[in-house]
């Protein structure tokens, strides 16, 4: 075999610390076949300032950041901006056993594509009756809910811009930009079939990183055409399309083992060189 950039390059740290708590999909996985890569549902965040950051989803990965983030700050005031794509269990499921959440000094904004009643009904759902010991409401953070305005906002110095992705129930991208550097997340996404998706491509333009669903092989993506996931090749032709400088593949397959995995990265190199897969914060 080839070959291929090792699987855990080094994350562009320009852009105030990217980080990925979690990588894969639709469920958490463990097991010494699957590693390599992690195994906890989707969550990265950007630190904007000491006491400030942007995390996008609260995944299961959500839960190793609130640890993190609960030994660091040494009780000082945390002010998080937490920014959901969508409310797929596996993108939000993290979120009961996110440490921050029991924080009273913890300040959580909640952006989401839906109406602010709406978003903390549902999250206030996820902890309820026999789910959860504890109700949403009554863990001791200060919570704010803004639906995400059309023509996007601020958050600190970082401007956010979004647009709607092809999901079931609805999801979205969202694009950070901070001085000059830019990150797309697009992590639950179908694309068209064929060309790209030409929104998704503009929100993209000239962007340092796109992170990108690369649920399905391009062999097995046909039996599951319509469930609202991507491939490894058709981030890459986006990124190509869109003149993106590095291409993450991210919401791994539960199902791939570590050498599938490693084989669709080398696949990817192969047409678009400046693919990776990040790594998962320990």
């Amino acid at each position: 075999m080839d070959e291929v950039a090792s699987p855990h390059t080094e994350v562009c740290n320009d852009i105030n610390m990217l980080e990925f708590w979690g990588i894969r999909g639709t469920a958490p996985v463990s097991g010494k076949n699957k590693s390599l890569y992690g195994g906890r549902t989707i969550c990265s965040c950007l630190r904007i300032a000491p006491d400030e950051i942007i995390i996008l989803d609260a995944g299961t990965g959500i839960m190793e950041l609130g640890n993190n983030l609960s030994s660091s700050v040494n009780g000082n005031p945390l002010k998080i901006h937490l920014l959901l794509t969508h409310f797929h269990l596996d993108h939000i499921i993290g979120l009961p056993f996110f440490s921050p959440l029991y924080l009273q000094a913890t300040q959580i904004t909640f952006h989401s594509p839906i109406g602010e009643q709406e978003t903390e009904n549902i999250l206030q759902d996820l902890m309820k009756g026999r789910f959860f010991p504890l109700d949403f409401e009554e863990t001791p953070s200060t919570k704010t809910f803004k639906q995400i305005p059309k023509d996007g906002f601020m958050i600190g110095d970082a401007g956010i811009s979004w647009c709607d992705l092809q999901h079931p129930q609805g999801s979205v991208a969202y694009r950070i930009d901070q001085g000059e550097q830019s990150v797309v997340m697009a992590t639950d996404t179908e694309h068209p079939e064929t060309g790209v998706d030409e929104n998704l491509a503009r929100l993209s333009q000239d962007a340092d990183i796109l992170v990108y669903d690369a649920m399905y092989t391009p062999e097995d993506y046909p039996t599951f055409k319509g469930w609202g996931h991507s491939t490894w090749l058709a981030g890459t032709e986006l990124a190509k399309a869109a003149g993106i400088k590095s291409l993450y593949l991210s919401h791994l397959n539960p199902a791939y083992k570590d050498g599938q995995i490693t084989f669709i990265l080398k696949r990817a190199q192969q047409n678009f060189r400046s693919s990776v897969i990040p790594v998962e914060e320990e």
